[in-house]
């Protein structure tokens, strides 16, 4: 295949990220897959998810692609950090010599990685992240290598964007049916305590309230105990033979 076939092969695997129902870092490692994939001379790439503007979510295709990465958000200097910053595409072809890092870049170097090629994954009202795909050799990523880079990078920012946003949805439905079921339990343990005390909503609550604050627990995990608690005491009752029912003896 040639550059270009590489490129729209790779799109298309972006475009059915979504219907695969992975996980969220899983969605990542592909969307970096695809970027090695679609650019010319990459041995790796990484991709990074940003909030408040700082590195948040970090995966790589390869370990020695983790350990750059690692460097340049220790140092917070390297062409991720410059390519977010500005909002451009930032090479390298000898990162062991770059005057842009210089921190970074010798680091890097002794890593026996020295070309480097970072994009700003960018929506029209926010940066995204950033994909950075690095390679061994000298001088690695040319003209070819940038277009593609640069061609690849709005599909990924929006294939980024679009599992993050899934991911959040997710998360939210968990955390509306965790408060729903936690609810549930409250209010049931509410009845419990009323039917035993005869008082009204707000003193069981505030009674619940009370255990939960003392021995400091989850309310509604002192909830669980009063319905558990409920539910032995009716099931031991049950089980207990009534009055008369005893066997009569013979004769």
């Amino acid at each position: 295949m040639d550059d270009e076939d590489e490129l729209a092969a790779s799109l298309v695997g972006l475009a059915g990220l979504l219907s695969s129902h992975r996980a969220l870092e899983d969605t990542l490692v592909r969307v970096a897959e695809f970027a090695v994939q679609a650019i010319p001379g990459a041995d790796g790439a990484g991709l990074t998810l940003l909030e408040s503007d700082r590195p948040q979510t970090v995966v790589a295709t390869a370990d020695f692609v983790r350990g750059v990465d690692d460097v340049q958000y220790g140092l917070q200097e390297g062409p991720c950090v410059s390519a977010v910053a500005e909002r451009r595409t930032f090479t390298s072809g000898n990162l062991g010599g770059e005057p842009q890092w210089p921190r970074f870049g010798p680091r890097v170097g002794r890593l026996g990685v020295h070309s480097a090629l970072s994009l700003p994954l960018l929506l029209p009202d926010r940066v995204v992240g950033a994909l950075n795909v690095y390679a061994h050799g000298k001088d690695v990523f040319g003209e070819s290598a940038v277009r593609m880079g640069e061609l690849f990078a709005p599909h990924a920012a929006v294939s980024v964007f679009n599992a993050q946003m899934l991911a959040q949805a997710e998360r939210l439905v968990g955390q509306l049916q965790e408060a729903m079921t936690s609810r549930a339990e409250i209010d049931h343990a509410i009845g419990v305590l009323m039917s035993r005390s005869g008082g009204t909503v707000h003193e069981a609550f505030e009674s619940l309230r009370t255990m939960s604050q003392s021995r400091s627990v989850k309310l509604v995990d002192v909830a669980h105990e009063v319905v558990a608690e409920a539910i032995g005491r009716a099931r031991a009752r049950h089980a207990q033979p009534s009055p008369g029912t005893d066997a009569l003896p013979d004769g």
